[in-house]
């Protein structure tokens, strides 16, 4: 009786011991525990990225749980839930950080315990070397470059009317000169129409002046031409009236500078350009402007749907979320992985009903 009961209390000791080392109960159930911490929870893009995480989840017979603080300028919130989350033993993370800096310990740690974490979305930019094992993200400066090639189509003819005489402009409107995703989406279209007017026009690369923030011109860009002008414009600050302000102030000559079309890199600066055009009423009528943006929102939906702009690009949520878990849950499992692209895709008021767009337009 009393080995008996000494086996019981030895149980007992090892289970409870268990429990307080973080032992949850997917680890009951036999089911590696992966947990996703994101920039944020409550938008509709966040939503979809959660959604494709739960479903990874199923796919993988992974318990993973998703959190993100109420705003993505809660850093310190998100610091906690990463905290949180290695308290209770995950096999692995996945990442995509507010603040680089404020989660450099919780990494190298991750990184001595053989944790593996995973960036997603924007990822965690200049992390630790070796602290993350791959990235799911969007190939920002293509799916920019995708947009450079749409907007192309349709004022190809205009272009390449362009003379010294009377040039032509195209804004690349930027929200600010910091951020990774935005830097490469300015980048990338930049760099696509430039491509887009050397290979497929009368034009060459000689033809084009890249101007405005010099965060946006690279040491190669063209600089000299006199007959195309693409003008990167950043905002006084990230605030929805100083992408305004900057939109209106480009409008304000669009008649003597011949612009002819603007790309917005962010659902923050298409909002600024509505705000200047009357909802973009005023971009087919009062300007004959060509306009194409990126990310979603029922503002910028509308706008597409109406024929206001000429299009714009989403990301795929939904695939960030899925492939951030399966990356990990690979990881986890010793297999060699590196980053993927989780792809881009342009909307129309044509195709954004389509099955395969539609889910990812979030407002």
């Amino acid at each position: 009786m009393k080995k008996v009961t000494l086996i019981l209390l030895t149980l007992i000791l090892v289970a409870s011991t268990a429990f307080a080392n973080g032992g949850s109960d997917s680890d009951k159930a036999g089911k590696p525990y992966i947990a996703v911490v994101s920039k944020g929870e409550q938008h509709d893009f966040w939503q979809q990225v959660k959604r494709g995480a739960m479903d990874a989840a199923k796919d993988y017979n992974a318990d993973v749980t998703f959190e993100g603080p109420p705003s993505e300028s809660d850093i310190q919130i998100q610091v906690e839930m990463l905290n949180n989350a290695m308290a209770k033993a995950p096999v692995a993370i996945a990442l995509a950080a507010l603040d680089t800096t404020s989660v450099i310990d919780q990494l190298t740690e991750l990184k001595k315990k053989g944790i593996p974490v995973v960036g997603f979305d924007s990822g965690v930019p200049n992390a630790p070397a070796g602290s993350i094992v791959a990235n799911a993200s969007t190939d920002n400066a293509a799916a920019a470059g995708l947009a450079a090639e749409m907007m192309f189509k349709i004022i190809k003819a205009d272009i390449e009317a362009a003379t010294a005489a009377s040039p032509v402009k195209i804004i690349v409107l930027n929200q600010d000169a910091s951020g990774e995703s935005l830097l490469s989406r300015g980048k990338g279209f930049r760099d696509g129409m430039i491509m887009q007017i050397d290979k497929n026009s009368s034009l060459s690369k000689s033809d084009i002046a890249v101007v405005g923030n010099p965060a946006y011109i690279a040491s190669n860009s063209p600089t000299s031409g006199k007959k195309v002008f693409i003008e990167m414009i950043v905002p006084a600050s990230p605030a929805s009236t100083d992408a305004a302000a900057s939109a209106s102030a480009a409008l304000n000559k669009a008649g003597d500078e011949n612009i002819l079309g603007f790309f917005c890199s962010n659902e923050g600066t298409v909002k600024g350009l509505l705000a200047a055009t009357n909802d973009g009423a005023d971009l087919g009528t009062k300007y004959d402007i060509v306009a194409i943006g990126f990310d979603a929102g029922a503002g910028q939906k509308n706008a597409v749907r109406q024929g206001l702009f000429a299009g714009s690009i989403t990301q795929d949520p939904y695939s960030i979320g899925y492939l951030s878990v399966e990356l990990a849950y690979k990881a986890w499992k010793g297999e060699s992985v590196s980053d993927v692209d989780t792809g881009a895709k342009y909307y129309t008021a044509e195709n954004m009903d389509d099955a395969d767009i539609a889910p990812l337009l979030y407002d």
